[in-house]
């Protein structure tokens, strides 16, 4: 008699914003290595076609769907466009996030409001229309991609570390509210990982020299598969008894 793996996705539709990229791109890859179709929420929707390839050589299926998430309403069609296609809507991953950097006396309203609508409001809409599938069905998991800049104070980046806390404790809010309706939140919390988004601050010598001694432990970078790897856990009956949490994913960084 063979057991399925705690970790098999097969047959759940997987919904990753910021897929075409960095930690959304090794999600979206390892969701499909999993066993989930996988839906690819892109700001364009062309040159794609190698990702494409490669999800679709896991022995799963792949769409390509056009998502801004700064745009609500591009958004719940995206995940309306994913619900067709496949049937449900069984993972969302809110991948897509990012910050404007410089020291807190010079941040303006413009930029705190565009910070705050790239990581915050956009997790909490599109949870909101996710989980108005996701109930329906009776189950579904959601995944926020924070940060360690919503666990510890990182000097230039206020209004980044602001707008991630308030994701990790968005996570826990849904969790509680929807556990009724069988959707479990949580998070992962990456320190620096090596991707496109990190290289130019990591390509100072002094920068990274002093991010490897702050991951107090393993005194390291760290890698998409490490996050990716984290993402299907949370995702996967694995982790069925989980949610409300955040997971860091530091090397050791907050355990200083």
């Amino acid at each position: 008699m063979t057991t399925a793996s705690p970790f098999d996705l097969s047959g759940q539709t997987a919904l990753v914003t910021g897929a075409n990229r960095g930690l959304g791109r090794a999600t979206a890859i390892a969701l499909a290595q999993a066993g989930a179709n996988v839906a690819l929420g892109v700001r364009d929707v062309n040159g794609h076609d190698e990702l494409v390839a490669e999800i679709i050589a896991a022995g799963v299926e792949a769409l390509v769907v056009r998502l801004d998430v700064t745009d609500l309403a591009g958004g719940r069609a995206a995940i309306d466009e994913t619900v067709r296609r496949f049937g449900s809507l069984d993972i969302l991953v809110n991948n897509a996030g990012g910050g404007i950097g410089g020291p807190a006396i010079d941040v303006t309203e413009d930029d705190f409001d565009a910070v705050w609508s790239l990581n915050t409001k956009s997790t909490f809409f599109l949870s909101q229309h996710a989980a108005t599938h996701m109930r329906a069905a009776g189950r579904g998991s959601i995944v926020n991609v924070s940060s360690q800049a919503g666990l510890v104070a990182l000097p230039g980046e206020a209004s980044y570390c602001i707008a991630k806390a308030a994701v990790n404790h968005l996570t826990r809010c849904l969790a509680v509210e929807w556990g009724d309706d069988g959707i479990r939140v949580n998070a992962v919390a990456p320190t620096f990982i090596e991707t496109d988004g990190t290289s130019d601050a990591l390509s100072d010598p002094v920068f990274r020299a002093d991010t490897i001694e702050r991951i107090a432990a393993l005194h390291r970078i760290g890698v998409p598969a490490e996050v990716s790897g984290a993402v299907v856990f949370l995702a996967s009956p694995a982790a069925s008894l989980i949610t409300g949490q955040v997971l860091a994913i530091d090397g050791g960084w907050t355990a200083r």
